[in-house]
């Protein structure tokens, strides 16, 4: 049985939490690091389509644009450039505003989820490396 913890659902599926395997484990194998780099990918896309979503849905709702020009507006803002035209409505505004903060967290947290494993296995390497050296020594 696994050291990493676990987590027991209620129809009693034991649940791995721990997504990387710890400094003392073997380097894991290229293909399932693949795997892994997809997953986390995946997940990335998923926050980005979903805040994508979120932004289409209030543009369309708070300055009934449609749902092309809110697609514009959403993605322009969650890609860092600002929005296309000025907000119509104080609404509109305020919600820009608050949509404008929440992509920058958004875009940063799915860079993080993308970028998680190269960085594990860098470190992972690195200590297999250095504690390769310290028992040739």
């Amino acid at each position: 049985m696994s050291s990493a913890p676990r987590w027991q659902s209620s129809t009693g599926a034991h649940i791995d939490l721990a997504m990387y395997e710890h400094r003392s484990k073997p380097l894991l194998p290229r293909q399932k690091f693949y795997h892994r780099l997809a997953r986390s990918a995946t997940l990335g896309l998923a926050v980005m389509g979903g805040s994508l979503l979120i932004g289409m849905a209030g543009y369309h709702e708070f300055e009934n644009l449609g749902w092309i020009d809110s697609f514009a507006n959403a993605s322009m803002i969650l890609s860092g450039m600002g929005p296309l035209g000025e907000m119509k409505t104080s609404a509109g505004t305020s919600f820009a505003g608050c949509y404008a903060l929440f992509s920058g967290v958004a875009f940063l947290s799915s860079i993080g989820l993308v970028f998680a494993p190269i960085f594990h296995r860098f470190l992972h390497r690195f200590h297999l490396e250095t504690e390769k050296e310290a028992k040739e020594k």
